[in-house]
């Protein structure tokens, strides 16, 4: 059996829709929405609506340490709309219709924090299967999906935020992953909570790291677990015990899928 797995696809349809070429099976964790591009700014849903200069400027601020001074000039550029929420969605689903497209069949898809989960069902087709806090049987083993980021502690949703990602109390995701019983890979889109997944070398911070998730590999010794998220981990392999928890990569710049056979 051979399973190819992608996470934090954020956008790249063209590597997706070859992503699943000589696999069985193609797994799918999550950020399929490209919102910031990074590494060109009049790409992503940011470039798209207001131009690679004031993408530039975002990115500058989001790459300091004044959090304050960034909320303050995305919330700027927001109120500049006449109708942010409306703008914000008809790019979402201009994205999701193209890589939803692109995914070949079986594709078994977990959201990511940055995606809208609630949008997800619409693009569901034969042999396309969404699944969050959900178990799958994939060539005789079990795979348990739970998708989302951690909401920070005390973090609220502004009111008339054109936009908020998939964010989970920590209680919901453990809820979600505690629910995932007996799974031979554990399939997320944060790592589990441990310090060389969740450090991020070029950002020079750590990124959400899953309690929950730790406390599923440690009860059920699954042979592997998958998720993405931090796009250059400090360590992309680290084994817990019997399991082998493995960051697939950041795809949208690798376009490789990470391979799994047995």
């Amino acid at each position: 059996m051979r399973v190819h797995v992608v996470s934090d696809v954020h956008g790249n349809a063209e590597a997706l829709a070859r992503a699943g070429d000589g696999a069985d099976a193609l797994v799918v964790l999550g950020d399929l929405i490209d919102f910031v591009d990074y590494y060109d700014h009049s790409k992503g849903i940011l470039g798209r609506v207001f131009g690679p200069e004031k993408v530039g400027v975002f990115a500058e601020l989001r790459r300091g340490t004044r959090r304050a001074d960034t909320s303050t000039y995305i919330r700027s550029l927001w109120d500049g709309l006449e109708d942010a929420a409306a703008v914000v969605e008809e790019a979402v689903l201009e994205q999701y219709h193209a890589l939803f497209s692109a995914m070949s069949a079986p594709t078994y898809a977990t959201p990511g924090n940055v995606d809208s989960p609630h949008l997800w069902p619409q693009f569901v087709r034969d042999g396309v299967h969404v699944l969050d806090g959900e178990v799958a049987e994939i060539g005789g083993l079990r795979f348990g999906f739970a998708g989302g980021g951690l909401l920070p502690a005390g973090a609220v949703r502004r009111p008339g935020a054109p936009w908020w990602p998939y964010l989970r109390t920590e209680e919901n995701m453990r809820e979600a992953l505690l629910g995932l019983t007996d799974v031979d890979v554990l399939c997320t889109h944060i790592p589990p909570a441990v310090p060389e997944l969740t450090y991020d070398v070029v950002a020079r911070r750590p990124e959400w790291g899953s309690r929950p998730a730790l406390e599923v590999i440690e009860r059920d010794r699954p042979r592997w677990a998958l998720f993405g998220h931090v796009h250059q981990p400090l360590a992309r392999r680290v084994r817990v015990g019997y399991t082998e928890c493995v960051n697939v990569g950041h795809f949208q710049r690798s376009g490789k899928p990470h391979v799994l056979t047995w």
